[in-house]
Formats: C-alpha cells, sequence, structure tokens
C-alpha cells in the first residue's frame, strides 16, 4: 500500500458530477477527473466499498455537511469505489441524502487506482475503506485505513488537515487555534 511521503498516483477516472441532482442533464452528468483537475489544492481522496450500502452514505453525507471547511482550506474532497459512473447517478437519485453533493464520486470501475494504491480487497473486489490526504504537489502526507464496518469521521479528518497545513509539530489532540509545539521554547 502506498502510504506517506509517496507521490498519489496518475488517474484518470470519469465521475458523476458535484452538480445538485435536479440539475444533471447527460451532458453534464458526468466529468473526467485527473490527478490535475483541481491544482494547487490539497485534496482528501476517500474510496469506499460500495453504492447502495448503508455504512457508506453516512460517511459521504457527513463529508459534504462539512464540506465548506474544506473549501476554507484549499482542499478538494474527491469520493471513489470500484462502481460505475451509471451506477453513483442512480445512487444519488434513489438516496434523496446524496442528491446535493458538493464533490464527486469517482468510478474506479477497472481497479487501476486502487489496485496502484494497494488498497484492493483481493478477496471482494472492492476498495478498502481507505482515504489519504494529499498536499498540491501530490505527496500522500495521511493516510487512514479502516476495517469496512467502521465509518471514518471527517471532523478527524478536518482537524488532520489543519494540522498538517501548519508544518509545525502539533501535540494529540491538537485543534485549529491552539499553539504548536515549539522546540525551541521547549527547550529541545
Amino acid at each position: 500500500m502506498l502510504t506517506i511521503g509517496d507521490k498519489f498516483p496518475d488517474f484518470s477516472l470519469v465521475a458523476s458530477s458535484s452538480l445538485p441532482f435536479e440539475q444533471l442533464t447527460m451532458e453534464n452528468a458526468f466529468e473526467v477527473i485527473t490527478e490535475s483537475s483541481h491544482p494547487g489544492q490539497w485534496k482528501v481522496v476517500f474510496f469506499y466499498p460500495k453504492d447502495f450500502t448503508f455504512v457508506c452514505p453516512t460517511e459521504i453525507v457527513a463529508f459534504a455537511n462539512i464540506f465548506g471547511e474544506f473549501q476554507k482550506r484549499n482542499t478538494q474532497i474527491l469520493g471513489c469505489s470500484v462502481d460505475s459512473e451509471f451506477v453513483h447517478w442512480a445512487w444519488r437519485k434513489y438516496n434523496p441524502a446524496l442528491r446535493h453533493l458538493p464533490f464527486s464520486l469517482m468510478s474506479d470501475l477497472r481497479r487501476e487506482l486502487t489496485g496502484r494504491l494497494g488498497i484492493l480487497d483481493q478477496d471482494s473486489g472492492v476498495a478498502h475503506r481507505a482515504l489519504f490526504i494529499v498536499d498540491p504537489e501530490s505527496i500522500i502526507r495521511f493516510v487512514m485505513v479502516t476495517d469496512p464496518s467502521v465509518g471514518r469521521n471527517p471532523a478527524e479528518v478536518l482537524r488532520v488537515l489543519d494540522a498538517l497545513q501548519t508544518g509545525e509539530l502539533c501535540q494529540c489532540g491538537w485543534i485549529r487555534g491552539q499553539e504548536t509545539i515549539n522546540l525551541k521554547n521547549a527547550g529541545v
């Protein structure tokens, strides 16, 4: 599995658009997203096992609920599973909570990105519940992988992003606005 300090792989994936569902047409329902689609931005790229499941929509909605906080930090959120872009579209149509997602859901139908990242479950053929924080230079700065039965906490992802963006040492439980660790003042 790729980890901290590795370059996030190049990719080109079709995604369901981040437009509100009511505005989607066959002309704008899908878009191609690549590693360079959001230049100069941090990225939170999260992978989930499957559409039309139970834990996955709770995470997606939780990321959507604090999307504005990620935007304030010059960070783009991208969701991804091995389902097709058409399945993403149908899921958004079926589930009212997903109709107004402010970010795209990418399709890794060929399992190329999940394979290169090392997060493809070989037994089930779906992505592990993995998340990567990637800096503007496409370097992986944080990785989280959980059991498929356990959802992630987007507020904790935001806290880690805040800490990474300080460029400083941050103690356990550090939150935005608190002092960071200053080695010079600590006598080190």
